[in-house]
């Protein structure tokens, strides 16, 4: 199977490498954000007010969870080990300088978070069993015509098996492996239990996961926030010196210190952007699946919700991991992944740290395979009708029992390929359909001034 990986290897460096999807990414994220005038950035006040207005279900409005419950379930999906594993990765190969690039690629990352929400309330369907269904196969489809099925196909079917790597088998992995590590609990054991909890709930449909991510999310990404917070705290004078480097490193790189090898700009700039993408996933195509299920009456005011999403999950989250892990001087251990993660904490919390981010790591990774179960089916059941449900729901659960017990090294790079094949039509779709999310908002705040 060398060969194999090493195919994939390959292919993966081309699809997220300097030539395709990093620069497309970066295009869409700039091209919309100059498109909408800068709206995400202005109107952040506005959108918390929103998200704060939709926290609860409305029966006479169209949709199937609440604004505040689609925002949940997105960000179950990818508050994960993007979070922990994903930022010290960068830190690592691109130095302290990646962590400015990961902030400037969420913040175009907004816009496109934004505009794919909107598309996914605008041209959203009703299933055979009264699901309210949408997503980038819809405003494909729906959007740009019949012409175009072919691309809301691909996107499907692409999304479909990208699921099972990184929504599914490398989360229970993860969550097996940090379990045996911290605990000595064989990974067999941790694989049942997670497909049995995971089954539980999948089982209800999006609103038994969105009633589970509304009650794990904000208390999980709190505990973790607050633990990070603490670690400022205490080394707060630290905090002007962890901006210096950040800046100066982003715009000439870091040079070798401790166990750290250097890194030039570029390694900066592509190790930012990547690990951003990762961890928020603006532009994948993934995180429209849900907000297509809110009970709303306008597409702009989802659309605000869910830019709320990035800006959580990077420039708060990731942000503040970066810091703990620069303020306590673990990145220059030469450890990467999360065990980078779990030293800074350790280090800063006198010990008791790691297991912050043990935990962090299992709440972060179940709630991600929920969320992703979620955008799977209902790219299946555009593929094959709602019938194949309940078989793809099976497939899923047996998925978390193997990524536990089996390497992964296969599962991962694969999982690359494929969800750089899905973000590719639909970052298409948002250039092209780019021109109706800017009449819905043009339309939207005239609407909102004049009254």
């Amino acid at each position: 199977m060398s060969w194999l990986q090493d195919k994939l290897n390959v292919l993966s460096g081309f699809i997220w490498g300097e030539y395709l999807l990093i620069p497309l990414l970066t295009i869409v994220g700039v091209y919309l954000t100059i498109g909408l005038y800068a709206m995400p950035w202005r109107k952040l006040p506005l959108a918390l007010q929103t998200l704060w207005s939709g926290r609860k279900q409305s029966p006479h409005i169209k949709g199937d969870i609440s604004p505040f419950q689609a925002l949940m379930t997105a960000l179950s999906a990818t508050v994960g080990t993007g979070n922990i594993a994903g930022v010290s990765t960068a830190i690592y190969f691109g130095g302290p300088g990646a962590i400015f690039w990961m902030w400037v690629i969420a913040l175009f990352g907004m816009a496109t978070k934004y505009a794919e929400a909107v598309l996914a309330v605008s041209y959203r369907e009703t299933d055979s069993l009264g699901n309210h269904v949408g997503g980038p196969m819809y405003y494909i489809r729906n959007g740009l015509g019949e012409n175009w099925k072919w691309m809301a196909a691909a996107f499907a079917f692409f999304a479909m098996f990208a699921a099972f790597g990184i929504g599914n088998m490398v989360q229970s992995n993860s969550v097996a492996d940090e379990i045996y590590t911290s605990f000595n609990i064989p990974t067999w054991v941790t694989g049942i239990a997670m497909s049995i909890l995971a089954a539980l709930v999948i089982i209800g449909g999006v609103k038994r996961i969105a009633q589970v991510a509304t009650a794990l999310v904000p208390f999980m990404a709190m505990a973790y926030v607050l633990a990070a917070l603490v670690i400022v705290g205490i080394n707060i004078e630290k905090m002007p010196a962890v901006f210096t480097i950040i800046f100066n490193s982003a715009f000439s790189g870091a040079a070798a210190s401790g166990g750290f090898l250097g890194a030039t700009i570029w390694m900066a700039i592509r190790w930012g952007f990547a690990r951003g993408i990762f961890s928020n996933e603006a532009g994948l195509g993934s995180a429209p699946i849900a907000h297509a299920a809110a009970q709303t009456n306008d597409p702009v005011k989802q659309g605000m919700v869910a830019m709320l999403g990035t800006f959580i999950d990077t420039l708060i989250i990731c942000s503040l991991t970066a810091f703990v892990i620069l303020l306590t001087g673990a990145w220059e251990s030469g450890l990467k992944g999360a065990p980078m993660s779990s030293l800074a904490f350790s280090t800063g919390l006198f010990g008791y740290g790691g297991y912050i981010v043990s935990l962090g790591l299992v709440l972060f990774a179940f709630t991600t395979i929920l969320g992703w179960s979620y955008y799977g089916e209902r790219c299946a059941s555009y593929l094959f009708s709602t019938k194949i449900i309940f078989y793809y729901r099976i497939l899923w659960i047996i998925a978390i029992f193997t990524g536990a017990v089996i390497k992964l090294e296969l599962v991962w790079t694969l999982a690359d390929v494929l969800n750089g094949l899905m973000a590719l039509p639909n970052l298409i779709a948002l250039l092209l359909l780019s021109p109706i999310v800017f009449s819905k908002t043009r339309h939207y705040f005239n609407n909102q001034n004049s009254s």
